[in-house]
């Protein structure tokens, strides 16, 4: 798994963060990120590779392959 902090960063960087991870080969990330935008955000870079998006708690997500 592959854990990547996104505070502080403004959408649409943890989207672009997330892309990258699961380009290089990740299954699994786990993503913080306080942009109240990122959970959408997420949810299209998830969904756009066939990737499935869960909230683990306020502001981290999991994104599974």
């Amino acid at each position: 798994m592959i854990r990547i902090d996104a505070r502080g960063m403004r959408c649409p960087w943890p989207a672009i963060r997330l892309a990258r991870a699961l380009r290089e080969g990740a299954d699994v990330v786990e993503i913080t990120a306080d942009d109240p935008r990122a959970g959408g955000e997420l949810a299209s870079a998830a969904a756009a590779v066939g990737a499935t998006l869960s909230v683990v708690s306020e502001g981290v997500f999991r994104v599974e392959r």
